[in-house]
């Protein structure tokens, strides 16, 4: 549930550091970073998001919010589930998770490698929401296979704030000031934007860009994967500018690893990136404080 300011979860394409060097996104998103401009935005954020979760997830469900951030709502999720799996690549976030929910048994705190040994067919439903830009198309499909062997047979994967092809920075700004008026921290948010404009993050996008999809090419990959995707309205979070898909397992439709294509750029705009930790089968093992709780 990472801000749709400023998000990922797919964070090992290169950026750059405050001193001038290069660093990776996982290590970007391990230090302190600006991502809200006040603890309001930070709060009305995760609020959103988490009343956007529940209105796609079924009750009772086993659910992974991958690419979790903070999650500081995530127990309003937790309490319609059986078991809430929060999993982020960044090691000081999941040790705040996991001292936050520590007394939450039904609430566990994993690394990408650790959701990718999960059980095959034990999760119920998958969201990644403001993930899907910070993949390479590469890293994209082989997402789609380890979500799709993780779902049960009749499990969903849920694919939030996608951006389209034509929506950019400029649009992006217009639907934060929106939801800073709305929500009582304009001036802040407006002040958070110029801080933002001299930042590392903009000159990575600048120099990286995002991977950016139409509607129908994300169903279309989503169907070659072995789901059954539909748009969804609105779109999770603040940006109705941005696409959510609900993809449903068919399971006998399941493709053969061997027919799996070959990493290449989408069409329109998508860019692949030098290097990403989001895709789970890609990272490395990342010892964990606190074991996986199976439901």
């Amino acid at each position: 549930m990472r801000s749709t300011n400023v998000r990922t979860l797919a964070r090992c394409a290169r950026g750059v550091a405050s001193n001038g060097s290069t660093m990776s996104w996982i290590e970007y998103w391990n230090e302190d970073t600006a991502i809200y401009v006040n603890a309001r935005h930070r709060q009305v954020h995760y609020e959103v998001v988490a009343r956007d979760f529940l209105r796609c997830l079924p009750r009772g469900a086993r659910v992974v919010d991958y690419g979790c951030g903070d999650a500081l709502s995530a127990h309003l999720v937790a309490d319609a589930c059986s078991h809430l799996f929060l999993c982020d690549s960044a090691p000081s976030v999941r040790n705040r998770l996991a001292d936050r929910y520590l007394s939450r048994p039904d609430i566990s705190v994993v690394s990408p490698q650790q959701f990718h040994d999960l059980p095959d067919g034990t999760i119920d439903a998958i969201v990644a929401n403001s993930v899907v830009q910070y993949f390479s198309i590469g890293e994209f499909k082989r997402f789609l296979a380890v979500a799709y062997a993780k779902l049960a047979r009749s499990g969903r994967l849920i694919l939030a704030d996608i951006i389209p092809q034509h929506v950019g920075p400029v649009t992006d700004a217009i639907a934060l000031l929106k939801f800073a008026q709305e929500n009582g921290f304009l001036l802040p948010a407006a002040a958070g934007l110029l801080r933002t404009f001299f930042s590392s993050y903009r000159r990575t996008r600048a120099k990286f860009g995002l991977l950016q999809f139409e509607e129908q090419e994300v169903i279309d990959l989503l169907d070659g994967a072995g789901f059954r995707a539909s748009r969804h309205h609105p779109n999770f979070g603040h940006n109705a500018q941005r696409l959510t898909l609900v993809a449903h397992v068919e399971k006998a439709c399941r493709p053969a690893e061997d027919d799996a294509p070959e990493a290449t750029s989408p069409p329109g705009r998508g860019i692949v990136f030098e290097q990403s930790s989001a895709a789970a089968s890609l990272s490395p093992a990342i010892v964990e404080n606190r074991p996986i709780q199976l439901p």
